[in-house]
């Protein structure tokens, strides 16, 4: 009687197995890899070469995002401040400028910085894919508060990556406007609670003057 199977069926049987084995394997895990906080950067937080602290600064002091990036509003890029604005306070050689800690040990690198007029290299914290646009300026001015992506900035201590910026957590912020907008004054405020806030038909009228449709519940409606 003929052979059903060949010699090498058994052989080709038991490498597909393997084969499929491995690859159940690979897709599980790199599913949960790419799935993980860890690979959107939530929790990252990096040392930063001069200990600027959120915390003081804006929370304590009180100061004003844009005073450090002062390109938000009209800028894709927020910017990242230059020594000789930190310098405006932490200068104690300048007449006429303030003398915040100018000799503290902390500020080294910022007063070397300052002398050689080499940009002190600050490590990034948020980072989005290569394929993704974002525009600082269209959002802030649109009501979107720089705390929405960025966290409680005002009490940290260290920065760090609070929201995972997955495409998922956009569209989620998009599809619940009347949420994510606030008043314009106030897209700057830390503390800004709600009160006064637009109600649903306000954010609806605002996104028909600004888009010239109704408020999309997809891609489609803002990119044609």
């Amino acid at each position: 009687m003929a052979a059903i199977f060949s010699r090498g069926f058994d052989a080709k049987v038991r490498n597909a197995a393997v084969g499929l084995t491995l690859g159940t394997i690979l897709f599980v895990g790199g599913f949960y890899y790419y799935a993980y906080p860890q690979y959107t950067r939530v929790g990252y937080q990096p040392e930063q070469p001069v200990p600027f602290s959120h915390q003081l600064h804006v929370g304590q002091v009180g100061m004003d995002c844009r005073y450090c990036h002062q390109h938000v509003e009209d800028s894709k890029h927020a910017s990242i401040p230059n020594t000789q604005v930190c310098m405006n306070c932490h200068n104690g050689v300048d007449a006429g400028k303030a003398n915040v800690k100018a000799n503290s040990p902390l500020l080294s690198q910022l007063r070397e910085s300052w002398k050689s007029n080499n940009p002190v290299e600050w490590r990034r914290v948020h980072k989005l894919p290569e394929f993704a646009f974002f525009d600082h300026s269209i959002h802030v001015n649109r009501g979107v508060s720089c705390f929405n992506c960025h966290g409680q900035i005002n009490e940290m201590k260290v920065v760090y990556h609070a929201k995972s910026l997955t495409m998922g957590w956009c569209l989620d912020c998009h599809h619940h406007l009347d949420e994510a907008l606030r008043p314009r004054t106030q897209v700057f405020n830390p503390l800004w609670n709600g009160d006064g806030g637009k109600s649903k038909q306000e954010v609806s009228n605002d996104l028909k003057k600004i888009l010239g449709v109704n408020p999309p519940s997809h891609c489609g409606g803002c990119h044609r």
